[in-house]
């Protein structure tokens, strides 16, 4: 069973992490900054990989 998070939640700890954080420690705010731009950028390629070892695992192919 996968456990279902609010919407609000997760856009609460965005907003807090890009917004309310540049207000209070603007050096440490670029550096989480830094880190969701590359999250964000490699997200299609995650989910391409987890994608292919899925069917992998669910049809070997034959040998």
């Amino acid at each position: 069973m996968r456990l279902k998070i609010p919407l609000w939640k997760v856009t609460s700890v965005h907003k807090d992490v890009s917004e309310r954080l540049l207000k209070i420690n603007p050096v440490l705010a670029y550096e989480v900054r830094k880190i969701l731009n590359e999250n964000k950028a490699e997200r299609h390629i995650r989910g391409g990989m987890a994608t292919k070892l899925k069917y992998s695992q669910n049809h070997p192919k034959a040998m």
